[in-house]
Order: C-alpha cells, then sequence, then structure tokens
C-alpha cells in the first residue's frame, strides 16, 4: 500500500471471481482474438484499424496514434496480463511501423499514412505523439530496447516544448484554435508522463506528471459549475459559448482516473477525494436518464454542443467509466461508486457486444446501431482492452489488499 494511504477497499470474493472470469474472458477470448483475426498487418507492419465491427476492412490507411496504442494494449498484455510470445511479436510489429514510419524529416509523428506507411498527412496532431510515447514505454517494460527508450525521450521533450508555443495548434482531428488551451493535452500528457515515468523511474517525469495534473485541477476543473471544461484561453480563462461552456463526460471521467493513479502513488488522499467527486460530477452530468448510456458530449448552459454527435452513446466513455467507478471505490470505499459501476457495465453489456468478439463502437442515443463516424472512422485495440487490462490489474490488487496506482 502506497505511504499515506491507510486504507483501501474491496468486493466479495464471489463478485470478485465472477469479475475475474467476465473480464479475462472478454479480454483472451473475444477482444485479442478478434484483432488477431483481423487487425494486425503482417505484411506491411502494425494494425488495420479501419474495419467494421464485423472485422470486415474498410480502408487502409494507419492513423499513427492508433499503431502507438496498439504498441501499448500488446505490449501491457505480456507484461500485466500473460506473457505470451504472441502478444509480444504483435507488439514488435507495430513498433517496427512506428520507427520506420511514424515520424517526418524532422523527427515530429505524423498523423496518418497508407498501409505501406507513405505519409498521407503529416504532423497535424500532438496525440500521435503522445500515444508514440506511451506506447514505447509499455514496450520497454518488455523489451528495454536503448533505441526505444530514446525515441521515447525525445518524443516526450519535444511535445513539451511545442505545447508551449503560442502558434500551437495541432490537435487533429479538431485543431487547436489559435489563442486556446484545450483539456486534452495536458490529461494526456498526465498519464503519459506518470506512466514513462514508472518505466524510467526518473523524478523529472513525476514532476512533469505533477505540473499536468495541477494544470487539469487548477484550471480545466470548474468547481463553480462542477464540470471539467474542454476548451480556455491560453491564460486559462473561460470562452464564450458554445466553445467555453463544452464538456465530454467521457474525457472528464478518464482523466479523473489518471489523477487517481497518479494521486494513489503519492498517497495524497485529498487530491483522491477530489478527483473522485469530480468523476461523480460527470457521471451525473453525462448518464442519460431516459434511454441509459453516457452521452458524448454535453453543454453546460444547455446549448447546443460545441461538436457534433453529442446525443450519440459511444463505446469508449462506458469503457473509461467501468474502470474509472471501480478504480474510484477501491479508493475512497464510496458505495455510489460501485452502484456507478454495476449501472455502467450493466448497460454497456447490455449495448455494445457483438458476435465477433470486439464491442461496436457507436450507437445512437437510444441505443441502436450506428454507422455515422464519429471523430475518426477507426477501431483501435485499445480502450476496451485497456479497461479489461487494468480491471483485471485492480481486482488482483483487492484480491491482495494493495493500492492501485
Amino acid at each position: 500500500m502506497e505511504q499515506g494511504l491507510k486504507k483501501t477497499f474491496g468486493i466479495e470474493s464471489e463478485q470478485r471471481r465472477g469479475l475475474q472470469g467476465k473480464f479475462r474472458d472478454l479480454l483472451l477470448k473475444d477482444v485479442v482474438p478478434f484483432w488477431q483475426r483481423h487487425g494486425i498487418d503482417w505484411k506491411d507492419g502494425g494494425v488495420l484499424t479501419c474495419i467494421g465491427d464485423d472485422g470486415s476492412l474498410l480502408g487502409t490507411d494507419k492513423f499513427i496514434w492508433s499503431q502507438a496504442r496498439s504498441v501499448w494494449t500488446f505490449s501491457a498484455l505480456y507484461n500485466r496480463v500473460e506473457q505470451r510470445g504472441d502478444f509480444l511479436r504483435a507488439a514488435e510489429n507495430s513498433v517496427r511501423f512506428l520507427l520506420a514510419h511514424g515520424r517526418d524529416s524532422l523527427g515530429r509523428w505524423v498523423y496518418r499514412t497508407d498501409r505501406a506507411g507513405n505519409v498521407l498527412e503529416g504532423a497535424t496532431s500532438i496525440y500521435s505523439d503522445c500515444f508514440a510515447v506511451y506506447g514505447l514505454s509499455e514496450y520497454f517494460r518488455a523489451r528495454p530496447d536503448p533505441q526505444v527508450l530514446a525515441v521515447a525521450r525525445e518524443a516526450f521533450e519535444r511535445t513539451r516544448r511545442r505545447i508551449e508555443e503560442p502558434d500551437f495548434q495541432e490537435t487533429a482531428p479538431y485543431l487547436l484554435p489559435r489563442g486556446w488551451r484545450n483539456h486534452g493535452v495536458p490529461m494526456i500528457l498526465a498519464e503519459v508522463s506518470s506512466e514513462f515515468a514508472q518505466t524510467t523511474g526518473d523524478p523529472a517525469l513525476e514532476a512533469a506528471a505533477d505540473e499536468y495534473v495541477g494544470r487539469v485541477m487548477d484550471h480545466f476543473v470548474r468547481p463553480d459549475r462542477k464540470v471539467v471544461l474542454e476548451f480556455l484561453t491560453r491564460d486559462y480563462q473561460e470562452l464564450p459559448a458554445p466553445a467555453g461552456t463544452f464538456v465530454m463526460p467521457g474525457h472528464a471521467i478518464e482523466c479523473m482516473w489518471f489523477v487517481l493513479h497518479i494521486a494513489a502513488r503519492r498517497g495524497d488522499c485529498e487530491r483522491i477525494q477530489r478527483a473522485a467527486e469530480v468523476m461523480l460530477w460527470h457521471l451525473e452530468l453525462g448518464w442519460d436518464t431516459e434511454y441509459g448510456g453516457i452521452y458524448l458530449s454535453r453543454d453546460v448552459e444547455g446549448h447546443r454542443p460545441y461538436l457534433p454527435h453529442s446525443e450519440m452513446k459511444v463505446w469508449w466513455p462506458h469503457t473509461e467509466a467501468m474502470y474509472g467507478t471501480l478504480l474510484a471505490f477501491h479508493l475512497t470505499g464510496r458505495t455510489e461508486f460501485l452502484d456507478w459501476f454495476e449501472k455502467v457495465s450493466q448497460w454497456a453489456w447490455e449495448h455494445f457486444p457483438v458476435p465477433t468478439g470486439e464491442w461496436r463502437q457507436r450507437l445512437t442515443r437510444d441505443g441502436k446501431p450506428s454507422t455515422e463516424i464519429v471523430a475518426l472512422p477507426v477501431k483501435d485495440p485499445f480502450h476496451l482492452p485497456r479497461a479489461a487490462i487494468l480491471i483485471l490489474q485492480l481486482l488482483e490488487k483487492m484480491e491482495k489488499g494493495t493500492t492501485a496506482g
């Protein structure tokens, strides 16, 4: 247990074993075999992610953040679930593609290539850089290759510099208007810094994680409104509606479990309680009381949300909420989080799974399948398997009585 945390909370052994079996089967019998059958590109490297829920190939473009996410997932399967050679080979296949095709002549991570790795869209998204670090960091734990570590460090330092420059706006698929900041950048950098710090043991990376958590909690979290705003000015002031009143409940929930991980490792009980409370705000704000499920986005003042598809039910906020609520219960003991875990899980399991083994990406507000593209035309091997991996780890920690983080 981390220093400063006197108590954590678990669930009854029978319920815990049932969840362990359920999520292990989801991961190893459904999701991973789906990607092994339909996604891994052994010919050209990396993974194919423009695929339908039935595994049919819809396109061959490769988004670099999807490639990097696949590195994280297959590396984490090897590191955290089972040391199987097929997991490591899949991770290595994506690493080779990333190192060969993921960067431009200046070393920046590009946004999109064709199947063979020829660049179709250059360095328009800093998230490519962030997920490259995230994936390579996890891979280094399985295969401590100095080249991989050097590439990750260089990408991390460049990203830190670039986001502070006044003309920064590379946040595709939605470019950031000049003079704005978004929640997504410090959010992902908090998680990337924390994981990279644990890979390397570097105190400077731990300090970076604290810095980005502070940016989120001190600026984007707005206690008077009980929301995490997605957009602020460069000096952290609120923007006019609708951009300035735009909220993504799934983003906020995901970010708060990032914060909970870091706070648990610090033994920071006050920050744990605060992050858990912020998560609760967004569960309540995001839940559709008529049809169930979590809305993709909301407007805190009731305007039409700034970005489209607000009423759709997308798979990833639900996977993030499942892990986040179980983690918040474990760290706080507040039973409302266990209630939310059961509520979100029940709705998700009733609406998202498909016989092919993966989950549907998009549903209409009333829970019917939709083929409408939201943000990107991809299905990544990431949010669902990451949630399952982390839930399995957390259930093991509950069994042992240790702290998540």
